[in-house]
């Protein structure tokens, strides 16, 4: 049986913060921090690096609620930015800026990463999104996970955000796990069979002095180190609050959808992690352009197919968290490309029109501070 405390959601975005006129990069005054955490409190933190911030939602029942407190937590960072000419933008890389020009916030957490990760979280110019879906029993929490991870590939592949790193186009539509995955403890969760397994996997890495506790786990998809939930760390951040929501109430829908095969002693099947990366490369390589590997079907089918029936899926789902108008903004994002199809669209109508290549990246920037605003 399911709790009332399951099925919450809650978000979690990182910004990047870029000045008006140059729209590069630009560190964050501590009065732009304080000025927010006075309206925000403990809803809004700074990131590893200098020019990012990051925000996280209250415990909401559903997108509806979620979406009230997005755009207050988007508006204030905005409004507070602007009083420094700066602007926050929701993508998961800058296109131009350099990380070599970067500083990380001076915090212990954040010190200490530079100096057990030394060069490789140097290059940590990267901003993702997080969806924690509440799950009050751990040992389901475990379960849940195995036959999610099967769609991570998915959500990803709609949520790309980051085809350009330093002044080029990557060719890859999610350039930030190219960065992300350079870190330990990252990638696929392992397939685990209990809670209990998951803590003394951890407890061994915490006894050695290696971390200090499960939050330096970086997988994918998680048991949360400080909620009772299962925590999704695939996507790419959104420019679009909209597109944010959409994602959020998939990974909502997806989780009871599972839950509710459980009721019926049935689940999803769980393939090994080893045939789940090959789509998660092709969602970080294509996004939605290419479709993905259908294993039961043993082909790859276009995105659109595959969403068409996860829509059916998880119907039922939707209806109930009243949420059948974001699960069904997946098909806008199809339609339209997702940000990076988006971003690149808007740098060939700069060249078309005349710009160079510096002066067409920075169009793209605009088009991202544009699309941050558009919802709010």
């Amino acid at each position: 049986m399911a709790s009332d405390s399951d099925f919450t959601i809650g978000i979690e975005e990182e910004y990047l913060l870029v000045d008006r006129d140059s729209l590069a990069l630009a560190e964050a005054p501590a009065e732009l921090m304080d000025a927010c955490k006075s309206e925000l409190k403990d809803q809004v933190s700074p990131e590893f690096l200098n020019c990012q911030i990051e925000i996280g939602t209250k415990v909401c029942k559903n997108v509806a609620e979620a979406r009230d407190d997005l755009k207050r937590l988007r508006s204030c960072v905005s409004e507070n930015a602007a009083k420094f000419n700066l602007a926050p933008i929701a993508a998961s890389c800058h296109p131009f800026s350099d990380w070599r020009d970067q500083h990380h916030t001076d915090k212990e957490r954040y010190n200490d990463l530079s100096h057990d990760l030394a060069g490789v979280v140097r290059r940590m110019l990267i901003c993702g999104m997080h969806i924690h879906v509440g799950i009050a029993s751990p040992d389901r929490r475990i379960d849940i996970i195995n036959q999610l991870s099967y769609f991570l590939p998915h959500t990803l592949a709609l949520s790309c955000s980051s085809p350009y790193w330093q002044g080029r186009d990557t060719g890859l539509d999610s350039y930030r796990l190219t960065v992300f995955d350079n870190l330990p403890r990252t990638g696929l969760p392992p397939r685990m069979e209990s809670f209990s397994e998951f803590e003394r996997s951890v407890d061994v890495l915490i006894q050695l002095g290696v971390i200090e506790d499960s939050s330096k786990i970086w997988w994918d998809l998680r048991p949360s180190s400080k909620f009772p939930t299962i925590e999704s760390r695939i996507c790419d951040v959104q420019p679009r609050l909209e597109h944010t929501l959409t994602l959020a109430a998939l990974t909502q829908a997806i989780t009871r959808m599972l839950h509710r095969l459980a009721t019926r002693n049935q689940r999803w099947r769980i393939y090994d992690a080893f045939l789940v990366a090959e789509n998660r490369w092709r969602a970080q390589r294509y996004g939605i352009r290419e479709g993905l590997i259908d294993f039961g079907r043993s082909e790859i089918v276009p995105t659109a197919e595959l969403f068409e029936e996860i829509l059916d899926l998880i119907e039922e789902d939707a209806q109930f968290f009243e949420s059948v108008k974001e699960v069904e903004g997946a098909r806008d994002i199809l339609r339209l490309g997702t940000s990076s199809t988006r971003q690149r669209r808007t740098y060939e109508e700069a060249v078309q029109a005349g710009d160079d290549h510096e002066h067409a990246l920075q169009a793209v920037v605009r088009h991202l501070i544009e699309e941050f605003h558009a919802d709010l």
